[in-house]
């Protein structure tokens, strides 16, 4: 809510939504563990998404040459978005919708 605005009656003062809808909105996100950091994302979220929402251009692997490489073709072709989740590695995150507690490992 803006300062120096009033809630509406019925809403929750906090997120400015009606009351009851704040803890549906907790619900629709779930808690993803990249690299040993916490990320929450929305129920569905991919997790070549989550990768990109939570750490902006830095991608799922590094090539052979070192350079950090992204997800690119988003239907498992190019194996660009492999990572390790939960200890199982070459993942492809672009097929992998995220799980609560989901631990995702990428090249680093």
């Amino acid at each position: 809510m803006r300062a120096g605005s009033t809630a509406l009656a019925g809403t929750d003062p906090v997120a400015g939504v009606p009351q009851g809808e704040s803890a549906a909105r907790a619900d629709a996100l779930v808690t993803v563990h990249i690299d040993g950091c916490a990320l929450a994302v929305a129920r569905g979220t991919l997790v070549a998404a989550a990768l990109e929402l939570g750490q902006p251009g830095r991608g799922a692997r590094l090539s052979p040459g070192a350079q950090r490489r992204q997800a690119f073709c988003g239907m498992g072709i190019c194996g660009e978005c492999r990572v390790e989740i939960d200890g199982r590695a070459h993942v492809l995150g672009c097929q992998v919708a995220c799980a609560p507690g989901m631990e995702i490992r990428t090249d680093g």
